[in-house]
């Protein structure tokens, strides 16, 4: 595996060089990462959304590792390895609904939705369906770590993270106003966008605002380049604000309802910000949305993108517009990060330069990977 340099990338903005081109094309890097940036953190895999009701289930890949999202007959979301204790078999190919038990189609071994084993037919022989060598008890099935904020279901696949709230203590304080419920919008406030680029330029490019006037020509029109400022906190976030957020309205002047008790400071203001590792967020004082980003190998990424109300039933035509909106927004983006990443291709290239003035949250993002990596190829020598 190319151990790549990443001492450029720790200097100072303004003699700083950004990750390496083997960081978004290499596949020995993309495995390293893995394990530095995503199976040890706290990445976010879904939304709770996605399983609405009691017994709903939605398979979900995540670094090649098949999961269960599903939410158990308590209402509880919980996250499972969507495979059988008995010789692996995945478990759930498609979102359905579980009206019985998980049942695996190979050998019919059941499973609570709690994950508890409650069935081994013909285990101990024909009619027999126990048998002293099988402890059901012990062959649950495999629970990964989990914890639901602002929806997003976040998952700590290495199980030593430290707890969620800790962990994202800083962010958590810095939108605790927004800390009211949040209703989806319905199938008409999520899409996805499939991308030919790594996963981390899609952050890269979230992170800041400095595009706006040559990408995003209709938002900069309103929310103009010099209305935003930066949003930069070493470790755990990065990303940007505006101080003029415009609210959407119908042609009678209907708006969206403000989500309670905001101070007067987001009456304008909107803020966006990629939590570390793998999902962007942005808040207003009328929604909220979350994009989280699944990584597909070194080249390809899934943004799932989630658009949220302060109410259960918002006005219908007004949400089509608001989605319709986003969606243009971030598909302007697409054809950036794909170019991005076919210029990583570019041997000459050395990791680019960041502007001091423009790119500081972007810096942060690319300071924070190198210091994981950093991290894990140290301890990974120690264990050697």
């Amino acid at each position: 595996m190319p151990v790549t340099d990443l001492s450029p990338v720790n200097l100072p903005i303004q003699l700083a060089r950004g990750l390496p081109n083997a960081h978004y094309n290499d596949a020995a890097v993309f495995t390293e990462e893995k394990q530095a940036l995503l199976l040890t953190q706290w990445s976010g895999l879904a939304v709770a959304a996605d399983v609405a009701e009691p017994g709903d289930a939605v398979p979900v890949t995540f670094m090649d590792i098949p999961l269960l999202l599903i939410r158990d007959r308590q209402g509880t979301v919980r996250v499972f390895q969507n495979t059988c204790r008995h010789r692996g078999m995945i478990l759930v190919e498609a979102p359905r609904k579980i009206e019985g038990a998980i049942r695996c189609p190979y050998h019919s071994w059941c499973y609570s939705t709690e994950g508890k084993l409650v069935s081994t037919p013909h285990v101990g022989g024909p009619g027999q369906n126990t048998h002293d060598g099988i402890d059901r008890a012990l062959l649950g099935l495999i629970e990964v770590r989990s914890h639901i904020w602002r929806d997003v279901v976040w998952i700590n696949i290495s199980g030593d993270a430290p707890p969620f709230d800790a962990a994202m203590k800083d962010v958590i304080s810095r939108w605790a106003e927004f800390d009211v419920p949040l209703f989806h919008g319905g199938e008409d406030s999520r899409f996805q966008l499939k991308l030919d680029c790594n996963w981390k330029l899609a952050v890269e490019n979230y992170c800041e605002s400095y595009h706006l006037p040559w990408v995003h020509p209709g938002l900069n029109s309103y929310s103009r380049l010099e209305d935003h400022y930066h949003i930069e906190h070493p470790g755990s976030f990065s990303g940007q604000g505006t101080l003029v957020y415009r609210q959407i309205q119908a042609s009678d002047g209907t708006r969206f309802p403000d989500f309670v008790g905001l101070s007067d400071v987001w009456d304008k203001a909107a803020e966006y910000i990629a939590v570390y590792p793998n999902v962007l967020m942005g808040v207003h004082r009328d929604h909220a949305f979350v994009i989280v980003l699944l990584p597909d190998g070194p080249a390809k990424t899934i943004e799932n993108i989630h658009i949220y109300y302060a109410a259960d039933q918002s006005d219908a035509a007004l949400r089509a517009r608001n989605t319709a909106q986003w969606k243009e927004v971030f598909a302007e983006d697409v054809f950036v990060v794909e170019g991005m990443q076919r210029g990583r291709n570019a041997p000459g290239f050395d990791g680019g330069r960041f502007s001091p003035a423009m790119d500081g949250p972007t810096h942060l993002f690319h300071s924070w990977v190198a210091e994981q990596v950093q991290s894990h190829r140290t301890q990974t020598k120690l264990s050697e």
